[in-house]
């Protein structure tokens, strides 16, 4: 037996939380009866499980790495007209519920996971398992050893004082200068407010590694499906 919002979530249909939303409108139903109640429980494989009038199948995980190039709405469809990932996911059959983990913005650039495992979404997301991200980030001047203690130690944002985080200088050119940084958290714009808040301008801003599983040789607007060692390294990560 397991609790209905997991097994929707593990059906690729939706979040645990948008789940646990639909059971309390009263959307779901097992084996007839309309279920109300958070933490209800069910047998995935023997009882009818139905959404809006439904039933729930359950879909084959899938799992791609995918590139983000700049701009590119990383949401499944954009009220704008801008591309997004939905455009890029056609080819797939938008086969599930395809979840992008870890948001990038509209300029930035890097590894973004899909999937429809709502389950390991979740908890890539929540700062609760501490999932770090690595990011390759090209500022409009050469910084201070100084200065970039500050981002080390955590700097102080609108929001609030950031979590330390690991900060290396990767090259100095002429006028600038590409900085490596690794964080454990996942506010928004991040780490363009880290380097405002030092006076520097982020020029090009690149994911190049989230948890264990790294960009790699992957180009701009590719994507690959994860093998089953990496899904197996990524879930083990998070605990699962």
């Amino acid at each position: 037996m397991e609790r209905l919002q997991k097994i929707i979530a593990r059906a690729g249909l939706a979040s645990r939380r948008e789940a646990e939303r639909w059971i309390l409108e009263g959307r779901v139903t097992v084996n007839g009866a309309v279920i109300e109640k958070l933490g209800s429980q069910a047998d995935p494989l023997k009882d009818k499980i139905k959404v809006d009038g439904k039933l729930i199948l359950r879909a084959p995980r899938l799992y791609y790495l995918f590139h983000k190039p700049p701009g590119l709405i990383t949401a499944m469809g954009d009220p704008q007209g801008r591309p997004n990932l939905g455009d890029l996911l056609e080819p797939l059959g938008r086969r599930g519920r395809f979840y992008p983990v870890g948001r990038l913005d509209f300029n930035s650039s890097g590894l973004l996971i899909l999937t429809n495992d709502g389950e390991l979404a979740q908890r890539l997301m929540h700062p609760r398992y501490g999932v770090k991200k690595t990011y390759r980030v090209k500022i409009s001047a050469c910084p201070k050893e100084s200065e970039l203690d500050r981002l080390r130690r955590g700097i102080r944002l609108e929001d609030g004082m950031t979590a330390p985080a690991k900060v290396r200088v990767l090259q100095v050119l002429k006028k600038n200068a590409w900085i490596e940084v690794e964080i454990g958290e996942g506010r928004n714009r991040e780490i363009r407010r880290m380097f405002e808040a030092l006076g520097y301008f982020v020029e090009k801003l690149i994911r190049v590694r989230l948890g264990p599983i790294g960009l790699g040789f992957l180009g701009p607007g590719e994507m690959r499906p994860l093998s089953p060692r990496e899904i197996a390294t990524l879930k083990k990560s998070v605990g699962m």
